[in-house]
């Protein structure tokens, strides 16, 4: 369960939660739970204006089993945005007692190189798994933060349905992320030397009022279900 708990956080570790090109700071606080026990709790601050967006995040998990913690998660990520393109990832992971690290400068040239599917004349501006912009359904590769990778990404509409927000429920959008990580790892910083994390599936919600991100949900090992939702 602690692989695929972890590579579900590197999915969402960085996303940003504001698209306005503005210098006030806007922060998220997800609730995060576990077959619907709470488990801790992920972060999420954009501040600066759209030329000059920084985002972090900072996530704590613990599950425990009869009052006892089997698994132990913290992550704390810094990334810089120039308009609607990731430029920079600073990333710190603690995987239940394996650290990962990355410190990534983005060279748009090398990573269209280095991209199984890469072809000449595509755009050079990548994103990370940044949930909050109106892009990223149409995305075919996305750069995970925990492992510093470029991953293949299929992106499916589903049916819309409704999820609680603050108490009340939220008419939402819906849509399934499939990402599986191919490429070889160009990141200039250490790692913990695993391979590419394994396929993964992911629900994405937006609210259908204005489009803004409200929750996001996989299911991890042993059929468990891990799930992003605002309080």
């Amino acid at each position: 369960m602690a692989a695929r708990v972890a590579a579900f956080v590197s999915l969402v570790a960085i996303c940003s939660l504001g698209l306005a090109a503005t210098a006030r700071a806007d922060s998220w606080n997800f609730d995060v739970r576990l077959d619907g026990k709470p488990i801790g709790t992920h972060r999420f601050i954009v501040d600066g204006p759209a030329e000059a967006r920084v985002v972090t995040s900072t996530a704590a998990f613990d599950v425990k089993l009869l009052g006892i913690t089997v698994f132990r998660y913290r992550h704390e990520a810094r990334e810089r945005w120039r308009g609607d393109c990731l430029q920079e990832i600073r990333s710190s992971t603690d995987d239940d007692g394996k650290p990962v690290q990355v410190d990534r400068r983005l060279d748009p040239a090398a990573l269209a190189a280095s991209t199984a599917t890469g072809t000449a004349g595509e755009s050079t501006c990548f994103m990370s798994y940044a949930y909050w912009h109106p892009a990223l359904i149409r995305q075919q590769r996305l750069l995970n933060p925990q492992t510093g990778e470029m991953d293949e990404v299929r992106i499916e509409r589903l049916p819309d349905a409704s999820i609680p927000v603050g108490g009340r429920d939220v008419d939402a959008s819906r849509w399934r992320i499939t990402s599986t990580a191919t490429s070889t790892s160009t990141s200039t910083s250490t790692s913990s030397g695993k391979p590419a994390s394994a396929r993964q599936v992911l629900t994405l919600w937006r609210d259908r009022a204005d489009g803004r991100w409200i929750g996001l949900d996989a299911q991890v090992k042993g059929d468990r279900a891990l799930t992003y939702r605002l309080p």
